[in-house]
């Protein structure tokens, strides 16, 4: 049985049957494969990381589109930087009263694979008119553009590689240049039990630029070894204390359909481990 290891880590790893190939192929910016599992479904994986598969992406996907957007309440202009696989641009399209999205990827093969191999991930999000995809590097995007947005979703690769840049200082400042008033910045910043030196670092490069930067979490299977972690940085400080009942409303209202994302869920993913509290409480 042909099998695919995941190299994330060094002394630890997972590893996943392969029933079939659908595509593998070693871009301009990076190795990609999309291989069958029987478990997963169509698996994707981008230099021997595993980003996304069809069982569960909706935990990740939900998770970090419906929580900003809905604590920030009123968002008409979304930017979503990387997210090839188009499980994020599906999220943010559920929201009627979002008026414009900007989608910037640097790799446009893996857009194309992804339309073709993975389709339920967008579900014809890509054809939404208030879709705009621009490739290029992310970190150049939010440092060039004028444009402004009410949220910044960074869906990017572990700092690996291409995905290095978009956890810099310098992203995050230009990140802040981008947002309007009262907008939030959010990324996946890994799995804490094994990432934790990233969350740390996360935490002491936001700090300079938003008043309120922290993290919130979600258990997404495929990324092992606990609950992942997505960084949250605004400068509207009530967005994080918002209560159930008004997330209530606005989910709601939204109208919106999700697997994984409620209002109990949004409350209760900002209360972390004291293992992480205590290494970020400086």
């Amino acid at each position: 049985m042909k099998t695919y290891t995941e190299t994330l880590y060094d002394a630890y790893g997972q590893e996943f049957s392969v029933d079939k190939v659908y595509f593998e192929n070693k871009t301009e910016h990076q190795h990609l494969i999309i291989f069958e599992n029987a478990m997963f479904g169509r698996v994707m994986a981008l230099d021997g990381i595993i980003q996304t598969t069809e069982a569960d992406e909706f935990i990740y996907h939900e998770m970090l589109t419906h929580v900003p957007l809905l604590a920030h309440g009123n968002v008409k202009d979304v930017l979503i930087i990387g997210g090839g696989d188009g499980g994020m641009l599906r999220e943010v399209c559920k929201h009627q009263s979002v008026e414009h999205i900007v989608q910037v990827e640097i790799d446009d093969q893996v857009v194309e694979m992804c339309k073709e191999y993975l389709p339920q991930h967008s579900a014809g999000a890509y054809d939404d008119p208030r879709v705009e995809v621009v490739i290029d590097d992310g970190a150049n995007f939010v440092r060039t553009t004028e444009r402004r947005f009410d949220v910044i979703i960074s869906d990017s690769t572990d700092p690996i590689g291409p995905g290095d840049v978009l956890f810099t200082s310098d992203f995050y400042a230009d990140c802040k240049k981008c947002l309007k008033l009262g907008g939030v910045l959010v990324t996946q910043n890994g799995v804490a039990y094994m990432q934790l030196d990233e969350v740390v670092t996360t935490g002491k490069r936001l700090a300079p630029y938003f008043r309120d930067s922290y993290f919130y979490s979600a258990a997404v299977p495929t990324y092992i070894g606990g609950i992942m972690t997505f960084a949250w940085a605004t400068d509207d400080e009530s967005l994080r204390q918002l209560s159930t009942e008004v997330i209530a409303e606005r989910f709601n209202k939204a109208a919106i359909t999700t697997r994984y994302y409620n209002p109990a869920i949004h409350s209760a993913s900002f209360a972390l481990p004291q293992y992480i509290l205590d290494a970020i409480k400086d």
